[in-house]
């Protein structure tokens, strides 16, 4: 019996790869709570984090940032209270692989 690669089986390896791919060029991707996040902001000087809202019915803000060489990710349904000096750059959409 002669197996032929390709149709879904095809589609999925390749999303599966792209996935892999993502993860390796963004480094590691750590998800924290609120009160983390906010410990890690009020450690930097003038900490920059990226904004994007999600969800139709009920919106989460997320938040991203960087330090230390790792990215840290947070979700709320309230506005994250940031040091003076934080630089926001607002954003469609965070996607998180």
């Amino acid at each position: 019996m002669t197996y032929v690669a390709g149709g879904a089986g095809a589609g999925a390896a390749a999303a599966a790869a792209a996935i892999a791919q993502a993860i390796k060029a963004s480094g590691a991707i750590v998800k924290v709570e609120r009160n983390e996040m906010t410990k890690i902001l009020n450690r930097q000087n003038s900490p920059l984090v990226v904004t994007a809202q999600k969800g139709l019915f009920t919106k989460k803000n997320q938040y991203l940032t960087s330090y230390k060489g790792l990215f840290f990710y947070c979700e709320s349904e309230d506005r994250l209270q940031t040091p003076s000096g934080t630089e926001f750059v607002a954003s469609k959409k965070i996607w998180i692989p």
